[in-house]
């Protein structure tokens, strides 16, 4: 299996660059927070409930959080607010640890079947379209044979925009245009995935909800359909989220999880907001594994999420 090693002095930079809005919006909240006091009391947890609900943690994530550290000042009795930071890491990590969050290192496929079927899910504008392009680059990257199929023929511009990047990356796409029947285009893409011999296909979808049940149907019509040619696809149904929307992308996840079977997530976007928090609380609330962050505009700036790197690039100075 061919591997592409993430963690490269130029990855980590880019993970750190990415997340350095949020990571000075979040520590000037607990700095102004913690000024002024030595303890870890009542007040203290206070304002900390406040910055971590602010930073887009989630409420109901927060309040695990600082259910822990409250347990942990019981029992030690005195916590210093210069110990707070490293304390709130490790819960953090804890926390990620105790999810489905998987720590992935590089980027890869499983063993098992060929092709290894990708069905892309999201709302229109979150970078879904632009992940499918980048992850086909990475996946190229790595020796894999990649097929692209563009089944979202609802938008206009999705076609066109999925085939540009089917260019740039140099990956066959199939396409039938806007208007097409989603589910005729995931059929075909099926047949010349397997006719090619593809390692991989990803599926556009189209990103309506403003009907669950007709988003439900649609999406449940695709499965069926590629499972005329690939029984047991798709292996993965990867949710786009945009991580700059905060709390919207907990809502878009609570929608989609609803719809269909999601089982990986890819948040987009972090490095033009203050709200990667999001990334802590999307993963405990769904239990569902947090698989790409997006953290900048280039090919390579889509990464494969480590949890270890992600709390590490959070609290690192």
């Amino acid at each position: 299996m061919g591997l592409f090693n993430i963690f490269s002095k130029d990855k980590k930079e880019a993970l750190d660059e990415g997340l350095s809005k949020t990571k000075e919006s979040f520590f000037g909240k607990l700095s102004r927070a913690v000024v002024g006091k030595t303890k870890v009391d009542d007040e203290v947890l206070d304002d900390l409930e406040e910055v971590l609900i602010t930073s887009d943690v989630g409420v109901n994530t927060t309040l695990k959080i600082i259910e822990r550290i409250e347990a942990r000042v019981a029992k030690d009795k005195y916590v210093n607010t210069k110990e707070l930071n490293g304390i709130l890491r490790e819960e953090i990590m804890a926390l990620l640890e105790e999810n489905n969050t998987t720590d992935y290192t590089q980027f890869t496929l499983p063993e098992g079947h060929k092709p290894h079927v990708i069905m892309v899910v999201g709302v229109n504008g979150v970078g879904k379209t632009t992940t499918i392009g980048k992850l086909a680059y990475q996946l190229k990257k790595m020796g894999k044979k990649v097929v692209l199929g563009a089944s979202d023929t609802f938008r206009a511009a999705a076609v066109d925009q999925l085939t540009i990047w089917s260019e740039r990356v140099d990956v066959p796409i199939v396409s039938q245009g806007m208007g097409a029947d989603p589910a005729s285009v995931a059929y075909d893409t099926m047949q010349s995935a397997v006719a090619q011999g593809a390692d991989v296909a990803i599926i556009d979808t189209a990103g309506r909800l403003h009907n669950k049940v007709n988003l439900m149907n649609e999406l449940t019509k695709i499965k069926r359909v590629m499972q005329k040619v690939v029984p047991d696809a798709p292996h993965e149904i990867l949710l786009v989220l945009d991580g700059s929307t905060g709390q919207n992308a907990f809502e878009q996840a609570k929608q989609f999880t609803a719809a269909t079977e999601v089982n990986a997530l890819a948040l987009t976007k972090l490095d033009g907001t203050a709200k990667g928090g999001v990334v802590i609380g999307i993963s405990d609330q769904f239990k569902i594994p947090v698989k790409y962050i997006g953290v900048g505009e280039g090919m390579e700036h889509l990464q494969v999420f480590n949890r270890k790197e992600f709390v590490d690039s959070l609290f690192n100075e």
